[in-house]
């Protein structure tokens, strides 16, 4: 890859021609329109988040007149008049923005202003402000390994802006302006199932990683690579709405635990079942009027449910039923009475006054073999009984 330091061109020279469009998905451009400031593999912009402390830093930088660090920007193959660019967008896009008014930086007495309202000498300052810019040319291969390295600090890459950037095309642009779109309508609806910043292409992953049925990086990948050059996400976008509207139908009530659960593995592995989502419902509000010291991971009870109950150990129960107690109890007390010791194990074991001693349901307790704080569940499998005053000094042993 060769690279060339250009010096001469100043803020007002990329800033020409800056339009910023709040949508996201939409390309951003500079120097007169020959440069693509948003190619289609760059994060959005998100220098305005968090009170906009990162963009005010750059004006403020600029009209202290320290630098702002090196810009990259691509030359393509295909065009030798544009430009595209590599690192720096967050930066640039902050200068255009505040030129174009967006948002105001406080001066050394703590009054804000705008571009509009400073000083024209110091407007003047601002736009004549010269950029240290290298210009890359390579294959598309070495730009995008480029990208990625000069991406790992600063807000660093996750691993779906680094997948946008390595398969950059048609497909990612089209899911884009789906998934990565915090004006499309479905977000209302779909930020009670699923978890993310969709600027950071955090649903857009979700999205994919359902479709291929896995989390694993390398089917994601793949999947991205093979659909590369097709703008048709109907795949994509149909077997996303497909779990979202199952989950809908099985739990119409909707409830803050509901949000990133892995949705797409309950719908592989229990849409095919029936379920009466009335049924569900009282189901639902039983479990959750439980106190949260008797089931610790209300999370757990939507895949309980459609379990068919089964997987008892999604709840993380603490306590044993009454059910319970008296199986073990009965159990364990027919074996005591015929080897002719106590039906608590530890009166038996420790011997004395106690040792043959048979107890009462209503004198014992019951106790988790593998402590519950160590994991161990609360089924018959993991329950002994021992008398009150044994169970009490156990503790979590």
């Amino acid at each position: 890859m060769n690279t060339t330091l250009r010096t001469d061109w100043t803020v007002r020279d990329i800033c020409a021609g800056f339009e910023f469009s709040d949508a996201e998905g939409k390309e951003l451009y500079g120097l007169g329109g020959k440069l693509t400031i948003q190619p289609e593999y760059q994060r959005h912009y998100l220098y305005a988040e968090q009170n906009g402390k990162r963009e005010h830093d750059v004006i403020d930088s600029v009209l202290r007149g320290y630098p702002i660090g090196l810009l990259y920007f691509n030359k393509p193959q295909t065009d030798a008049d544009r430009f595209e660019v590599l690192d720096g967008q967050q930066r640039i896009t902050s200068l255009g923005r505040f030129t174009k008014n967006y948002f105001s930086v406080e001066d050394a007495h703590g009054f804000p202003h705008y571009f509009r309202t400073l000083p024209a000498a110091e407007r003047e300052k601002f736009l004549a402000t010269p950029l240290t810019i290298y210009i890359c040319e390579g294959t598309e291969s070495e730009i995008k390994a480029w990208y990625r390295t000069i991406n790992i600090s600063g807000i660093e890459l996750n691993k779906q802006e680094i997948d946008n950037a390595v398969y950059s095309g048609a497909f990612v642009t089209a899911a884009k302006a789906v998934f990565s779109n915090s004006t499309n309508s479905n977000l209302y609806v779909w930020k009670n199932f699923v978890r993310g910043n969709v600027k950071r292409q955090e649903l857009l992953r979700t999205a994919l990683e359902w479709v291929v049925k896995s989390s694993d990086d390398k089917k994601v990948a793949a999947y991205m690579s093979a659909h590369r050059d097709n703008g048709d996400i109907a795949e994509l976008e149909n077997y996303f709405a497909a779990v979202i509207d199952w989950a809908r139908a099985v739990f119409p009530n909707l409830r803050d635990e509901m949000c990133g659960l892995d949705w797409g593995r309950l719908y592989e592995t229990y849409h095919a079942n029936t379920y009466d989502a009335t049924k569900l419902a009282a189901e639902v509000d039983e479990l959750f009027a439980q106190d949260d010291d008797v089931i610790t991971s209300k999370r757990g009870i939507y895949e309980y449910l459609l379990s068919g109950r089964e997987l008892t150990n999604l709840l993380q129960i603490r306590y044993f039923k009454d059910a319970v107690k008296r199986t073990v109890y009965d159990k364990q007390t027919k074996a005591a009475q015929a080897a002719g010791v106590s039906n608590c194990p530890m009166c038996a074991a420790a011997g004395g006054s106690r040792s043959r001693k048979i107890w009462a349901l209503r004198e014992m307790d019951a106790d988790h073999v593998t402590a519950w704080s160590k994991g161990g569940d609360t089924t018959a499998a993991n329950c002994q009984m021992l008398c009150k005053a044994h169970n009490r000094s156990k503790g979590n042993a």
